[in-house]
Order: structure tokens, then C-alpha cells, then sequence
């Protein structure tokens, strides 16, 4: 059965076809810049990477050249063939532990929580609708990104905020990147040959998170109500006292929105460093000698490190500490500077194996009493097997 895995951002619609349950790639690409002047599309299939430009007012074009473009390239002779269509939820509130099929109740859902994701679930939805026009025959199924967090305890998940604002508005911890995590979770649960995992996983790359995984399910995390939460981003702050947005406003003259703006776009990697929100820059910089490049590395493996101290002292036991996300897959020298900060763990490096990209490898020595690992995530693959166990 083909399973089309969607992701609709707000100007973006990103796409994956597999064929299921071999769990094999078939086609995937990207729309970009959707309602400008200056759109485009990516395909890539069988190695190759096919660039076209185009215009795009809205979700439905994209929606219709993508399916124009699987006949045109014979990845399907018609849409009959494309037995589900998995979409890539943000926001869930607390009604959704698990994927479910779109129905109209589900729609009104996602509808609802607007307020709560503001800048995803609104493109979320385009993208369902868009989908449902273009191949209704398909089933459509909701994955929802705040879905695998609801396995954990309201002592992790609440505030000590009045109780009457989680009573009247819904005010809690949801915690983001939950499709990456249960990815990484049911990988390791096969690696090791056990379900009642515990990990702790690292997604690290432009937003970031960390989970502690207890005996297979999510335990706590350190994202919270917003996707600016917990760790330090490439623009995001990560955590802070919220009596600074006030006190900014006042001395700035700024309103609320341009401070929680700032917060949001030009703060983290970027706002301490002065130079980018690419880790990679960062470490060039580290390299050279650039003393703001050192602090924005310092402040983000620090942070990175007290989580994980943080979810450890509530584990019984760690099977494995995993990182992943485009830093965490990538960077050695992440890696490396989390993993040494962490030796009073008795978490011994391998250097050897820490030189490693984008690919499964242990990077700890035998003697290190919590094995590391590298572990790829596949949010794409993750939505896909969701959807294919749902429509079977």
C-alpha cells in the first residue's frame, strides 16, 4: 500500500510516498515559499534531485501539481493507488494520545486549538483540506506532534500556576517533536529487543528538545507549553524567567509581540553568538577563537547537560542516552562536549566512533556505564507507519 506522509508549514508543504509495510521511499520534495512571487518545488527520486520553479497562491496548487507530478513521473498511473494520507499534526491539547483518521470532529479539533499553536495547526489544517480535495478516496489520518508526551504523570505535566488556569484555559506542559522521539523509542525498543525501554533522547537541531522515556513511555521532557521552552535553539531562548518579557517591554518600549519575537527569532544560537543560527557556523567560530560563538556553545551544551541530569535523577535505570536531530546526528563536536561534561555519569567517550555522521553508531567505550548512541530520526517514516496501521 503507498502512504503519503505530509508536513504543511505555513509557506512550505513538505512530502514523502512510501510503499507500505516495506517502509520504502519511493518520491519525496518540498513546495517552498507558497503565496509569494518567488515559489518553488523539489523533487527527489531514485538519487536524483529535480528543481522547478512555479507559482503557488495557496496550499491547493501545491496540493495539485504534487499529485500532476507522482503521474507524470509514473510513481503511480492514478491516485486510487494511494491508500492514506498521514498528516503531521502540531497540536493535539490533551485529547490525543494516539493517531487517529480525520473526521469532522477531528478537523473542528485541530480548529480549536488555533490559540495553542497559532503558527502550526492553522497550516496544518490547509494541508488536510487541500488533501481531502485532491484524493478523496484516500483515508487521512492526524499524527499528532504533542501526542506521545500524554503518557506522563500530571506531576511532570503541570504548572504550580492557580489550578483554575489549567481548568479554564488549558494551561500545562504538551512538550513538541513527539513523532521524532516515538520514532527513536520504537528504534531502540527493536535495537535492544524490549519494550520497557529507558532512554533519554535528544532531539537536537534548529528546535530541540529532550525526553526521558520510562519503561517505553514518555516520562517527562523539557519542552513545556510553547515550542519556545527548555533548551536553547538555533533562535529560540529556551527557558527564562518570565518576568523579563515585562521588564524588556518597559525598558524598551517594545510591545509584548516584538519581545516574544525576539524571543522567538532572534534569540538563542543566533542572539548570543551575533552571527547565525546554524550550529555549524557556531563551531567555526568556536574553531577561529570567536568569544560570543564559545559562550553560545557553552550556554547550549550547559543547558543540554542540566536536562539531562534533570530526567536521569527520576529513572530507576538508563538503557541508553540517544541523540538525534541535525545537530545531534551530525555534530561530533556537540557530541563530544555534552558527553565529556557528563563523565561524573561515568559516561566514558569513543572519539573514534564519535567521528560519525548521519548514520547508527554506539560512541561510547564498553566501560561507560550508560551507553550513547547516534540514532537517525525518520519523522517522515514515523507518520507513514501510523497511517498504514490505522487504513490496513
Amino acid at each position: 500500500m503507498k502512504i503519503l506522509s505530509v508536513n504543511a508549514g505555513s509557506s512550505s508543504l513538505k512530502f514523502t510516498l512510501f510503499e507500505m509495510p516495506e517502509e520504502k521511499e519511493i518520491i519525496s520534495g518540498v513546495f517552498e515559499r507558497i503565496g509569494e512571487e518567488t515559489s518553488l518545488y523539489s523533487i527527489k527520486m531514485n538519487g536524483e534531485k529535480i528543481k522547478k520553479d512555479c507559482v503557488l497562491k495557496n496550499h491547493e496548487e501545491a496540493v495539485k501539481i504534487l499529485t500532476e507530478e507522482l503521474i507524470n513521473y509514473n510513481v503511480i498511473k492514478n491516485l486510487h493507488e494511494i491508500g492514506g494520507v498521514g498528516h503531521r499534526v502540531v497540536h493535539g491539547g490533551d485529547k490525543y494520545a494516539d493517531s487517529v483518521i480525520i473526521t469532522e470532529d477531528v478537523t473542528n479539533t485541530i480548529r480549536n486549538l488555533f490559540h495553542l499553536a497559532p503558527l502550526h495547526n492553522p497550516s496544518n489544517l490547509m494541508g488536510i483540506e487541500a488533501f481531502q480535495e485532491f484524493i478523496p478516496d484516500a483515508k487521512e489520518v492526524a499524527v499528532f506532534d504533542t501526542g506521545f508526551h500524554q503518557t506522563m504523570p500530571k506531576e511532570n505535566y503541570m504548572y504550580a500556576a492557580p489550578y483554575e488556569w489549567y481548568e479554564k484555559y488549558g494551561v500545562r506542559r504538551y512538550a513538541y517533536h513527539g513523532i521524532s522521539h516515538q520514532y527513536i523509542t520504537e528504534y531502540m525498543q527493536n535495537y535492544l529487543g524490549k519494550k520497557d525501554v529507558n532512554l533519554i533522547t535528544c532531539h537536537l537541531g534548529g528546535g530541540c528538545s529532550m525526553y526521558s522515556i520510562k519503561d517505553g513511555k514518555c516520562f517527562d521532557t523539557s519542552m513545556s507549553f510553547s515550542t519556545n521552552s527548555g533548551l536553547i535553539m538555533g533562535t529560540r531562548s529556551g527557558d527564562i524567567d518570565a518576568f523579563i518579557v515585562p521588564y524588556v517591554m518597559k525598558e524598551s518600549g517594545m510591545t509584548m509581540e516584538e519581545v516574544l519575537d525576539s524571543l522567538n527569532k532572534k534569540g538563542g544560537l543566533l542572539g548570543v553568538s551575533g552571527i547565525s543560527n546554524d550550529s555549524r557556523d557556531i563551531e567555526e567560530g568556536v574553531e577561529s577563537g570567536n568569544e560570543r560563538c564559545i559562550l553560545a556553545q557553552e550556554l547550549f551544551t550547559n543547558r543540554i547537560v542540566g536536562y539531562i541530569g534533570k530526567l536521569a535523577i527520576f529513572m530507576d535505570k538508563i538503557d541508553a542516552i540517544c541523540f538525534t536531530g541535525g545537530i545531534g546526528e551530525n555534530s561530533s563536536m556537540t557530541r563530544k562536549d555534552i558527553i565529556n561534561k557528563l563523565s561524573k555519569l561515568g559516561i566514558v567517550l569513543d572519539e573514534e566512533a564519535n567521528n560519525t555522521r548521519g548514520k547508527f553508531t554506539l560512541i561510547t567505550k564498553a566501560e561507560s556505564k550508560i551507553p550513547c548512541y547516534i540514532v537517525p530520526t525518520n519523522e517522515e517514516l514515523m507518520i507513514a507507519k501510523d497511517t498504514y496501521n490505522l487504513v490496513k
